[in-house]
C-alpha cells in the first residue's frame, strides 16, 4: 500500500433528523469521486474556520436551510487512494428552512435503522456504526472459584447499559466453560446484549451466539465463517491483520494496545496517533483497547473509535 504523506483535507457533516427521527442522506453528484454513493451532508472546511461554522455553512449553501450545529458524533480519519481526509460529524440539533439539494443531488430521509442498506463512502461507514451500534464492548476476565459470582457481575454489567459483550475466559476448563457460556448467552440475550465468543467457532454455533476471532487465527480462514447476521470480530494489532479482517466480513474490531495494561504489560503501546493511522485504512467499526475506560470515549471518537473495549474498567467490582 503507499502511503498519502499530504496533509488531510478537513470535512465536515451532520446528522440531520426530520419529525419523524429520520436521517439525511444525499447523493454524490456525477462528475465527483464516488459518484453515485450516499453520505452525510456537508463539506470542506474552509482554512480559519471552526468546524461548527463550517458545517452550517456548508448546509446552508447545499440544503438552504439554517441549522444550530450539536454535540460531535466521531471524527473518521480516512485514506483514499490520492488524498486523505478527515471527516469530522456532528448532530444538528434544529433546522429551519425548505429542504431541497441546491447543487443537484438526491436527498433521502432514512430511517436509522436502514442506513446500513445504503452505499456509502469509507469514510461514512464508522458514522452510522456510531448511531447504531454499542459505544462499549466488555470483555469478562475469567470467572475464579465462583461461577455464580461471576454471572451476577456480569448480570450487573448489563443492568448498567453494556449492550456488546465477549465472552472470553483462557485457561478454563473446557466442559465448565460450556456450561458457562451457555447460562451467560441466556442473560445477554435476555439482556438484548450482542453476544460473542472468543476464538471457539463450535461453541459460538452451539449458543447461537456471535465469534470473535484472536489476531492468530484470522489467517486461518479464507471465509466468513459465521453466517450473516451473527456477529463476527476480531483482535488487530497490525495494518495487515486489520485488512484481512475487513476482507473476511468482520463485523467490527478491537485494536490496542493503546496502553500499558496488568494484563498485557509488555505488549507493543499503539497510541491514539498510531490507532488514527490504522483507522485510515479501513471502514468497519473499530473499538480501542487497553488501559482505557467509559471515561476515555469521547477522546475515542475523536481519533475514530466506535467505542472502547476493555475489561477491568467495565467488569462490576
Amino acid at each position: 500500500m503507499t502511503e498519502i504523506s499530504t496533509p488531510a483535507v478537513e470535512v465536515v457533516a451532520g446528522v440531520i433528523r426530520d419529525a419523524r427521527g429520520r436521517v439525511l442522506l444525499a447523493r454524490r453528484t456525477e462528475g465527483r469521486d464516488l459518484a453515485g454513493l450516499w453520505e452525510f451532508p456537508g463539506g470542506k472546511r474552509e482554512p480559519g474556520e471552526s468546524a461548527q461554522a463550517a458545517l452550517a455553512r456548508e448546509l446552508r449553501e447545499e440544503l438552504g436551510i439554517e441549522a444550530e450545529i450539536g454535540a460531535p458524533l466521531i471524527r473518521v480519519p480516512q485514506a483514499y487512494p490520492h488524498k486523505r481526509l478527515c471527516l469530522d460529524v456532528y448532530a444538528v440539533d434544529r433546522w429551519k428552512g425548505t429542504m431541497r439539494g441546491l447543487e443537484g443531488q438526491a436527498l433521502a430521509w432514512v430511517p436509522q435503522h436502514k442506513l446500513v442498506q445504503y452505499p456509502m463512502p469509507p469514510a461514512d461507514r464508522p458514522v452510522v456504526a456510531a448511531l447504531e451500534q454499542a459505544p462499549l464492548y466488555l470483555v469478562t476476565p475469567a470467572p475464579g472459584d465462583d461461577d455464580d459470582a461471576w454471572l451476577a457481575s456480569l448480570q450487573v454489567a448489563l443492568d448498567g447499559g453494556v449492550s456488546r459483550v465477549q465472552l472470553r475466559a483462557p485457561g478454563i476448563d473446557l466442559a465448565r466453560w460450556s456450561a458457562l457460556v451457555a447460562r451467560a448467552v441466556r442473560r445477554c440475550r435476555k439482556a438484548g446484549a450482542d453476544v460473542l465468543v472468543n476464538g471457539d467457532m463450535a461453541l459460538a454455533a452451539a449458543n447461537k451466539a456471535g465469534l470473535h476471532l484472536p489476531a492468530a487465527q484470522l489467517a486461518t480462514h479464507v471465509r466468513r465463517p459465521v453466517p450473516e447476521g451473527v456477529s463476527l470480530a476480531a483482535s488487530c494489532h497490525t495494518l495487515d491483520e486489520l485488512q484481512a479482517a475487513q476482507a473476511l466480513g468482520c463485523d467490527f474490531a478491537v485494536v490496542g494496545t493503546l496502553a500499558s495494561t496488568p494484563s498485557h504489560p509488555q505488549a507493543e503501546v499503539l497510541g491514539w496517533e498510531g490507532f488514527a493511522q490504522l483507522r485510515e485504512h479501513v471502514s468497519m467499526p473499530l473499538y480501542a483497547i487497553g488501559g482505557l475506560g467509559a471515561e476515555d470515549l469521547e477522546r475515542a471518537r475523536r481519533h475514530g473509535a466506535q467505542g472502547i473495549a476493555a475489561i477491568r474498567a467495565l467488569w462490576p467490582a
